[in-house]
C-alpha cells in the first residue's frame, strides 16, 4: 500500500508501559483502500499502546463522522461513528504460521525482528466497522421519520403492489428440462 510512514509506529524505540498517539482520519486516506460508500469522513483514532516484554496490548478509539445517504430515501445523511477496539500483538519467531492458526482476530503476530508496526489496515477496518449497517434518517421529537415524504409516499404505494412478471416468457424454455428429470427417474 501506498500510505506514507505516518501509520507506522517504531515501537522499539518505546519504553515498557503505556503509549497514546491520535491520528485524524479524512477521505485521503481511503485512496489506497478503493472507493467507497462514503465521504467527507472527519474522524479521530485515539490509539493507546501498551509495550510489555514479547507482546503490546492496543486499543483504538474510533469517533467521528461521515457522509452517506439515507438507505430508504436517499436523502445525504451524516453518520456518527463511535466504537472501540482492542488487539494483542505477540512478537514471534514465526508470525505467518501463527497468524495463519490463530482463531481469535483479536490477536496478530509480528516478527520478533520488527521494528515498525503498521496500524493503517486496522485503521481502516475499524472504521469500516464502526459504521452502522443500516444509514436512515433520525426520527423527529414525536418519534416521525426525517425522510423525505415524496420517497415514503412511493415506497408505501409500491409495498402492497405485487411485481409484475409476464408469465409467458420467463419459464419458457424450462420445460425441456422436466423431460430430462423424468427420463433420469425411470432409468
Amino acid at each position: 500500500m501506498g500510505q506514507d510512514r505516518t501509520f507506522e509506529i517504531p515501537f522499539v524505540g518505546l519504553t515498557y508501559g503505556l503509549h497514546e498517539f491520535n491520528y485524524r482520519i479524512e477521505d485521503k486516506f481511503f485512496v489506497d483502500f478503493g472507493a467507497q460508500e462514503f465521504s467527507n469522513c472527519d474522524t479521530n483514532i485515539k490509539l493507546a499502546l501498551d509495550k510489555h516484554q514479547g507482546f503490546m496490548q492496543l486499543q483504538f478509539d474510533v469517533d467521528g463522522t461521515i457522509e452517506t445517504i439515507c438507505d430508504r430515501c436517499g436523502n445525504p445523511l451524516t453518520v456518527q461513528l463511535w466504537d472501540e477496539f482492542k488487539l494483542i500483538v505477540k512478537l514471534v519467531d514465526d508470525p505467518d504460521t501463527m497468524n495463519s492458526q490463530e482463531e481469535d482476530p483479536d490477536i496478530y503476530y509480528i516478527d520478533r525482528n520488527e521494528s515498525h508496526l503498521s496500524i493503517a489496515s486496522w485503521i481502516y477496518e475499524f472504521i469500516i466497522l464502526s459504521i452502522p449497517l443500516q444509514h436512515v434518517c433520525k426520527e423527529n421529537e414525536k418519534g416521525e421519520s426525517t425522510c423525505d415524504e415524496q420517497s415514503l409516499e412511493a415506497l408505501s404505494k409500491l409495498k402492497g403492489v405485487p411485481l409484475e412478471v409476464n408469465d409467458k416468457h420467463i419459464w419458457k424454455g424450462l420445460d425441456q428440462f422436466k423431460e430430462f428429470e423424468n427420463d433420469d427417474e425411470e432409468d
